[in-house]
């Protein structure tokens, strides 16, 4: 497949793990957002893990992405010269050793963030701070020891050794990569991280602005993926456990994203949220308050208004989960859920329609469970499905996840009369129950309940599913939100408007 190159571009998509390689979510958010101005000539940049961790595009590119470049972080670490004795460059090491003090508890932020600035310009090309001395130089092994010894109580030196190292060794790769990407006006990252950390070692080098979009909050995410295994035997809720519960490589990590954030909070204006929740969490982790704002994702009402009148004039009984299987979806408690659903409601249907490949493991303990509580009649996994087919032919949505942002799912059961099921996770109450006084006298859409509770879910659907005039009101309630709030007209022109104040900005690609 031939992808396309340009020397320049009017913005430059920063995209860790999302389109065009991985469906759904954010990437269906990208797909809009990239279609819906195609006066802009758009450079992507796609990041990810290993080469092998992603198979084929899920989207085709359209006419006016002009650049696509792709890279993935953990491959080819190794450097390109045989490693040899070398002593490291003692000014460079020693800033990068005084960057680590600052970042304790008390030092004030603007001084903390200025080490920040100095060692992420010496990791650049050319600078004083490079991986082979990172990777092979005595000044390097002499700090990695002496932090081992001085905080580590972990037992085992060469796991603390090799994390530090896979931490670390992207940084370089992004300072690579930013060196050589095309000109461009403006950046826009979808996330902090490692996307986060490129576009604001570009905005340092070359002033370029910086948009930031988060549609969930990284850190918090790259915390939920420590706790999993945890949250998963205890239901406990992962935001709020102490991260003194973690190893001291699992705090590491989630200092190491907490530091890259606030190095993007800190060049990114403006710093979007879609809902006040995450602003308010943008602020707390370092963004200035003033730089914040929340731009909702939005559907397209025109071509799903229709499927409204495709509906048979009951309610089917069908519940339906729309998303990947994988752990974050808690596809598990919807299954078990469906167990007491069929129990009070025998001709009730769950259907589970996401892709299986990000986590077979998983997807196959999910099957196993439909097997194991005598559901296979009963629960189906359609893989991927297009919205337009599946709304016309269910009752509920169900969302069963321990995280989420801004479902674009939910919005468009809504658009298309499908009231919804949901954890008690992201903007998902806010959703169903409206945020303000006005927005709440819209009634509710749904059902709110909270996370890895099967029984709750399914006495929500139930009662929603029995009683028609109830599930009509509810139907009448999203489609109402959805119209007034969430459409991606709204959103298109927020966004345009923001596009034009970095692109006057930006001026001209040099």
């Amino acid at each position: 497949m031939s992808l396309p190159t340009a020397q320049d571009a009017d913005i430059a998509l920063l995209l860790e793990g999302t389109f065009p390689y991985v469906s759904g979510g954010v990437s269906s958010w990208v797909n809009q957002i990239i279609r819906a101005y195609p006066e802009y000539r758009l450079a992507l940049i796609f990041l990810g893990s290993r080469r092998e961790d992603y198979s084929t595009f899920k989207y085709e590119l359209p006419a006016n992405v002009v650049h696509f470049e792709e890279h993935f972080l953990y491959e080819g670490q190794s450097t390109r010269e045989k490693p040899r004795a070398r002593s490291g460059d003692e000014q460079a090491f020693k800033a990068a050793a005084c960057m680590h003090d600052k970042f304790a508890p008390g030092v004030p932020m603007a001084e903390a963030m200025q080490a920040f600035k100095e060692v992420a310009h010496a990791m650049m090309p050319g600078g004083k701070l490079t991986l082979d001395d990172f990777l092979h130089s005595e000044r390097s092994w002499e700090i990695v020891c002496d932090r081992y010894r001085n905080f580590c109580t972990d037992p085992s030196f060469v796991d603390f050794f090799w994390t530090v190292r896979i931490m670390h060794t992207p940084l370089w790769k992004l300072a690579r990569i930013a060196d050589g990407l095309p000109n461009v006006r403006v950046l826009h990252t979808i996330s902090t991280g490692y996307a986060g950390f490129l576009g604001a070692l570009v905005h340092q080098t070359r002033d370029t602005p910086l948009i930031l979009s988060e549609h969930g909050i990284y850190t918090k995410e790259r915390k939920i993926d420590l706790f999993k295994s945890e949250w998963i035997r205890d239901n406990r809720n992962v935001f709020q456990r102490d991260p003194t519960e973690l190893s001291y490589f699992r705090q590491m990590w989630i200092r190491f994203f907490e530091w890259l954030g606030r190095f993007c909070y800190d060049a990114a204006d403006p710093i979007i949220a879609l809902y006040e929740q995450n602003r308010l969490r943008q602020v707390a982790d370092g963004a200035l308050p003033e730089r914040t704002i929340n731009i909702p994702n939005g559907v397209n009402l025109n071509r799903l208004r229709p499927l409204r009148t495709a509906r048979p004039n009951s309610v089917p009984p069908v519940l339906c989960l729309i998303g990947r299987v994988v752990p974050i979806k808690d596809i598990k408690t919807f299954i078990r859920a469906m167990r007491s659903v069929i129990n009070q409601l025998p001709e009730a249907e769950g259907w589970i329609a996401g892709p299986e490949d990000e986590d077979p493991a998983y997807a196959q303990e999910c099957r196993n469970l439909v097997q194991s509580l005598d559901l296979q009649d009963k629960v189906r996994f359609l893989g991927f499905q297009k919205i337009d087919d599946l709304m016309p032919k269910i009752g509920l949505t169900v969302l069963s996840s321990i995280s989420e942002a801004l479902p674009l799912v939910i919005l468009e059961g809504y658009a298309a009369g499908v009231p919804t099921i949901s954890t008690d996770v992201g903007s998902c109450r806010q959703l169903i129950e409206g945020l303000d006084a006005e927005d709440k006298a819209l009634g509710s859409s749904g059902a709110v309940v909270n996370i890895a509770d099967p029984q709750a879910l399914a006495t929500a659907a139930i009662d929603l599913l029995s009683d028609a005039q109830r599930w009509h009101a509810a139907s009448q309630s999203g489609i109402a939100r959805v119209e007034r709030y969430y459409s991606d007209e709204m959103m298109f022109g927020r966004y345009r408007s923001v596009y034009e104040a970095a692109l006057a900005a930006g001026g001209k690609v040099a």
